[in-house]
Parts: structure tokens; sequence; C-alpha cells
């Protein structure tokens, strides 16, 4: 069992390093979008804050190339401000004499923001140089960024190995939902899975149908994906997206779930585009420049069905180009139906809580993921190494 930072004692005037995860989307007026993350970060800030720690917070916004004023996390800051009145202090830099000074001037129950941790060579390479910059800011590391867990960078794996260390709050959530719901899972259970790319989820498929489901249980596919299985069904789509190199083993994939008598749901109608023409149209059989790119009336029907059925709910990935207008509305429809859900629901995957914070039902989700890639990870039942370095109790 993994520490907690229940287990850290005597944390007054102890200087914590805690890594969050607030790779937040912002406007072009640096407004934040979606605080989905910084929310769920809060618990463990306000523990620590009441405990008397000194809180310094490492995280990333985006992949910079160096600075970007645009990828600064000052609107981070001024977040965090509203809810920890005088005791928020900004970074201008991610490590430096300047961020030296800061952290020796830190107060008990004080909060220091360093600037994106992407600003500086050696955070996704684990440089040994950086791990020592950041090991040196904090007597204890604590790690609250469930979105990274699955990467080896200086400041989720080499600085965790340097100090002792402990999980926070929200990673420890995250780690506890997934291990239930798949060890214990609620029948029937419903899988939906969208996105662009088959590669990213056809692992996780396969952990999914071999270690969790049973008869009875149901696989809804949508988004880009989608026409991959298709295709290994010898159905036309068009011009859709296709990754020719995994036709055979989506063919496999279908195969052992009629043998398993688990049923895999795909898109009997779609809402396609006409690229030449620019012009949308609805169909049931996608043909010659055709592309999909959402699904149709009768394929959220059929899914509202299985998802209302269902007694368990795993989402990951919108079932259609969801950053379009035209293009959103099976998303949306899938996100008011697994709210109204009595089932035990988890979703995961910016898009799909983007879109269920736009239905206006995320308060009636069981748990929002914070980790695109990390609960990818669980999910296809792989470790996460940010995970594997923290001290058992």
């Amino acid at each position: 069992m993994k520490k907690t930072i229940r287990d850290l004692k005597g944390l007054k005037g102890k200087k914590v390093l805690l890594r969050c995860d607030f790779n937040v989307p912002l406007d072009k007026y640096g407004d934040i979008l979606d605080d989905t993350r910084i929310y769920a970060a809060l618990p463990t800030i306000e523990y620590l804050v009441e405990h008397e720690a000194k809180v310094i917070i490492v995280s990333h916004l985006g992949r910079p190339k160096g600075y970007d004023k645009y990828l600064s996390l000052f609107p981070v800051a001024v977040y965090l401000m509203k809810w920890f009145p005088n005791k928020v202090k900004f970074a201008s830099e991610p490590i430096g004499k300047e961020v030296d000074r800061e952290v020796a001037n830190l107060k008990n129950g004080e909060i220091l923001l360093l600037e994106n941790i992407r600003f500086v060579q050696g955070e996704e390479e684990n440089s040994p140089k950086l791990v020592e910059e950041l090991a040196k800011l904090g007597d204890i590391y604590v790690n609250d960024a469930f979105g990274v867990c699955h990467r080896k960078h200086a400041s989720t794996y080499g600085v965790a190995i340097k100090l002792p260390n402990a999980i926070g709050f929200l990673v420890e959530k995250e780690l506890k939902v997934f291990e239930e719901a798949f060890k214990t899972p609620k029948r029937p259970f419903v899988a939906i899975f969208g996105g662009a790319k088959i590669d990213d989820k056809i692992n996780l498929i396969r952990n999914i149908m071999d270690n969790v489901m049973q008869q009875g249980d149901s696989i809804l596919i949508g988004g880009g994906m989608a026409y991959t299985f298709l295709q290994a069904q010898g159905i036309q789509i068009g011009k859709s997206i296709v990754s020719l190199d995994k036709v055979d083993e989506a063919k496999k994939v279908l195969a052992e779930a009629e043998k398993k008598g688990i049923k895999v749901l795909l898109p009997v109608d779609h809402v396609a585009l006409l690229k030449e023409k620019d012009k949308v149209v609805r169909t049931k059989k996608l043909s010659g420049d055709m592309i999909g790119l959402d699904i149709g009336n009768l394929t959220i029907k059929m899914f509202v069905k299985e998802i209302m059925e269902a007694n368990q709910i795993l989402w990951n990935g919108p079932v259609g180009k969801y950053e379009d207008p035209r293009f959103k509305k099976g998303t949306m429809k899938i996100a008011k139906a697994v709210g109204k859900s009595v089932a035990y629901s988890i979703v995961g995957g910016g898009d799909s809580i983007s879109a269920i914070n736009a239905s206006g039902v995320a308060d009636s989700v069981n748990h929002l993921s914070t980790g695109g890639g990390a609960s990818l990870k669980l999910m296809e039942g792989k470790p996460l190494p940010a995970i594997e370095v923290i001290d058992e109790v």
C-alpha cells in the first residue's frame, strides 16, 4: 500500500514539493476554460496548508519549447489566490536563484506556485541536473498529478527517488476508483470508447474483455476508431479514418467478444462530411468521399439504451469530432445519458470530461478522472512509473 499524505507526520514547517497537474485549457486571454484538474487538487493543498507546511507546487502546462507566455501558469496562481487568500505566491521561473529565495522566505501555511516546469530543459528527459534542482527545494515530495503518473519525468519520477515521498488525495482516489471498478464491477458493465486512434485503445479493450467483462456486458465504440472495426467487418467506410495495420487485430477482438458473449456495438448510421463540397450529410452507408465524423441518431438511440440499462459505466473518448459543433451531438447525447444513468460511472479523457461539464450533468457522474494517458495505462493493466517509486507504508 502506497504512503499517502495522511502518513506524513510533523508537516509543520516542512517544505513540501507538491507535483500537481494543472495542464488546463486556456483561452487567448488566459482565462481557464475547464478547472476540473485544479479543483480536484484542492483537498491535498488544503490539507498541507492546514498542517502548516510550506507548499511548493510544480506543474506543467502544454508542450512548450522554451518560454511561452501563452502557457504560463500565472492564471492558475490567480485561481488559487481565490481559494487561499493572502497565502499564494507565484514564481516567474520554475527553478533558479529567485525561486530559491522565494522558497527560503516562505512561511508556514503559504503556497508558492512555480512557473511551468516544461519551460526548462530536462523535465521530460528526467535530467539528473533538473532532478537535483527540484529536490533541493523540498524536504518531502508529494505526487498528486495523476495525469502524468505514467511518465518518467524529472518532477514525477526522478525527484520522488530523491526525497521522502507520498501520494496526495487525488492520486489516492484515482487508484482506488479504478481498482474497485475492475476488481468488483457492477453488472451489466458498459464500456464506451471513442477518440480518433484505435492504437491507444485496442490493448485496453483486450484487457477489459479478458479481466473485467463477462457474458452480457457491452462495449460501445464510436469516434474515429470505430471505422477500423467497421472495416474489419467488411462494411464500407468511405474516406473515414482507418488504421489499416490494426484491422486484423480488430477482427480478433470482435471474434473474442462474440465467443465470450460480450456485445460490441458499432455505429449503424453516421453524420459525415463531403469534404470537397464541405457539406454535412446523415447516412446509414458511407460511400465515395464521405468521412464519418459523428454517430447518427439511430446509433445514439442504440447506445443510450445500453447505457440506461447499465449498472457500471466506463467512458473514455468522444464518439465524434467533438471540437467541431457540427459533429458534437453524439458525444453530448452520450454525456447526458451517462449523467442520467443510475449506474456507477467513471469518465476519463479531456473531451469526455468537457462534454460532461458542458451537458450540465457533472454532479451526477461518480468519478471524473483527471488522467487521460495514466487512466489508459491502468485500464491496460500496466504499472504507472511515478506510482511505483512511491514508498510503501
